[in-house]
């Protein structure tokens, strides 16, 4: 850790997919319908899962469509393809990771304000999280399309702590990306690593600089529930 945390953060915040909600299971089924559309046999749930926080863009070339690359003009057409059946199907499998139910509760509980800050458009954000009965809970939700400018820019942070209604400085962000510990950072937040989230295996958490590492969510859990009393 680099900082003290305070006992009791104002609110804490979270990143959308591979923190808050695990929502891969939804992109490789979408990346499997479009490859047998295309009379392709379906790829590993692995090789999907760790390009999901890198966006659409990077979902597409990690399923390795034969001769295509991210130069070609068929690449954005596929990905286009891909959005549109995913607006579609984007609450089919996707769920609040297994142990955020009661970390959730335990924030509301004690009048802890939470939100999610995402470099995920709104088209995408807003009806997963409604479809999961999580829209309503948040207490600020912030995507990319809200912002002039996104993670790593610090920018959606400080418009989510203003909707939250409280200090940047005083709260904590929670991502599974070295961007969303850079935006936390330069918000002036306390930052979690989320060594639970999509994380390629050539890139490692604890190299981010964030005030915490937690590679699961239990050890998240045990880390932030003391600090709420």
């Amino acid at each position: 850790m680099n900082r003290p945390v305070a006992n009791r953060p104002a609110a804490v915040l979270f990143d959308l997919d591979g923190t808050l909600i695990d929502t891969a299971p939804d992109f490789h089924a979408g990346v499997n319908r479009l490859r047998a559309g295309l009379d392709l046999p379906p790829v590993p749930y692995e090789q999907i899962r760790t390009a999901v926080s890198e966006g659409a863009r990077a979902v597409i070339a990690a399923a390795r469509f034969p001769g295509l690359d991210s130069t070609d003009p068929r690449f954005d057409e596929l990905r286009y393809a891909f959005l549109a059946d995913y607006e579609q199907h984007l609450a089919d499998a996707s769920r609040l990771f297994a142990g955020f139910e009661e970390i959730l509760q335990a924030l509301e509980e004690r009048g802890i304000p939470w939100g999610v800050v995402t470099n995920k458009a709104s088209t995408y954000t807003r009806p997963l999280m409604r479809a999961l009965q999580l829209e309503a809970r948040s207490a600020a939700t912030v995507c990319a399309d809200e912002v002039s400018q996104t993670k790593p820019h610090p920018e959606p942070l400080f418009k989510a702590a203003k909707l939250a209604g409280v200090a940047a400085e005083e709260c904590i962000y929670v991502g599974d990306h070295v961007r969303d510990i850079e935006a936390g950072r330069r918000a002036g937040m306390i930052t979690v690593a989320a060594g639970w989230g999509y994380i390629p295996d050539d890139d490692s958490a604890a190299y981010w600089g964030a005030d915490a590492v937690c590679e699961d969510i239990a050890a998240f859990r045990d880390w932030l529930l003391p600090r709420l009393d």
